[in-house]
């Protein structure tokens, strides 16, 4: 039995008639697959609920949010199943918690841990094509969870996982993953093939195709995937190992970010254990860090440190800081008006010169470059928000992207 997973996200299913142009799509691939189904919420219902949310409390309990936020699912597998019977096609919506979807972690970003095949399995068997909600399951108490935005990705990859599936298709509102955000460079170009790891970076740096997390499940379990279009007839992208990709670029694409904030501390008293006292509180407030940069005085007595944070992050940040009794500076300077800019490729790997010639072309473009952050596979800079999409263009026309 070829089994096939197809997920669709919110703006696919965003209208009756988009759900309707879903349900033909779905309906093409029974001729040749047993097809399961895993659905987002209606675009905007999420968003909606949340803010519902708010309105009650500000600090709303995370198992309510989930029990709340997981209802946007229900309404459009119901309506996507109901299309599909409306077509004569044998079809059932199905929750988190009736196939059984078992999680483990907190509310509001639990990981799906086992998925319980026998009853999908015998609605397959039947010709059925189950439809699946995604970004939610139930714990071990039975109560809702909910497993992070833009989790429905996660939720299909782990479907394909246990049921073993042949394919694993994304539909999402664009044709597939492009070399950088169409909508700032109108010369991006969409890449047939990329890595998962390639992938994993450009999700992790601000592209919004994919979430870092369900990129991160695939990779773990070697699930292939393919991002398409639910609204035009396309060949998508195919993210996949890298021993499957022939590739002669040495940069396979270029991400930025459009809320990070600078964060520098001055005249920071130099101990052993300084930084660990200081990003540990930010920690233990889910504040991710990401570039760090530390400058030592001659003396060696103290030390300005810089940080990059989300900008949402910001006010929580300085609140953390200033009641810290655990350190001593004597400023600190803070700044929302910067961008990080970052070319990924596997290519850089064997390539010499690819820091250089990304620096260069900056240089040439009049942009200062004020923290760098590297690893195998990417070099990301943090710069003025307002030079991004000249530093986009020229970068992008350095490494023949436009090609």
């Amino acid at each position: 039995m070829k089994i096939i997973v197809l997920k669709f996200g919110g703006t696919s299913v965003g209208s009756i008639q988009r759900i309707k142009k879903v349900a033909k799509i779905i309906k093409s691939y029974s001729k040749n697959y047993r097809v399961i189904v895993l659905s987002s919420a209606m675009s905007g219902t999420t968003n909606n609920l949340i803010k519902m949310s708010q309105k009650i409390s500000e600090n709303f309990p995370d198992n309510e949010y989930d029990t709340l936020v997981s209802a946007g699912e229900q309404i459009s597998c119901s309506l996507l199943a109901g299309q599909l019977l409306s077509n004569g096609i044998k079809s059932r919506s199905w929750m988190g918690w009736q196939v059984p979807i078992l999680t483990e972690g907190k509310h509001k970003f639990s990981r799906i841990k086992y998925i319980n095949r026998t009853k999908i399995l015998k609605f397959l068997k039947s010709g059925g094509i189950p439809i699946i909600a995604g970004f939610q399951g139930v714990d071990k108490k039975l109560n809702i969870t909910t497993i992070g935005r833009g989790g429905s990705d996660s939720s299909a990859i782990m479907v394909a996982k246990f049921f073993k599936a042949d394919r694993c298709v994304i539909y999402t509102d664009v044709e597939g993953i492009y070399t950088t955000d169409p909508n700032k460079l109108n010369s991006a170009k969409k890449i047939q093939n990329i890595s998962y790891e390639e992938m994993l970076e450009m999700a992790s740096l601000g592209s919004k195709v994919m979430q870092p997390d369900s990129i991160q499940d695939a990779r773990l379990n070697r699930i292939n995937i393919e991002v398409k279009s639910s609204f035009v007839h396309k060949k998508g992208t195919l993210i996949t190992k890298r021993k499957n990709i022939v590739n002669n670029k040495i940069i396979t694409g270029i991400s930025s970010t459009d809320n990070d904030a600078k964060v520098t501390l001055l005249g920071v008293k130099d101990r052993p254990g300084i930084a660990a006292s200081i990003f540990k509180p930010l920690s233990q407030n889910s504040i991710n860090v990401d570039m760090v940069v530390q400058n030592i005085s001659s003396d060696g007595k103290e030390t300005d440190l810089t940080f990059t944070i989300k900008s949402y992050d910001l006010n929580k940040t300085k609140k953390l800081i200033n009641k810290n009794k655990k350190i001593s500076f004597k400023k600190m300077i803070f700044d929302k008006n910067v961008s990080k800019v970052s070319i990924i490729g596997v290519g850089m790997i064997t390539t010499p010169g690819v820091t250089f010639r990304m620096f260069q072309a900056l240089a040439r473009k009049n942009i200062n470059i004020q923290v760098i952050s590297t690893s195998e596979i990417k070099i990301s800079v943090l710069i003025k928000k307002r030079n991004v999409i000249k530093a986009i263009k020229c970068l992008h026309q350095e490494f023949n992207l436009d090609k």
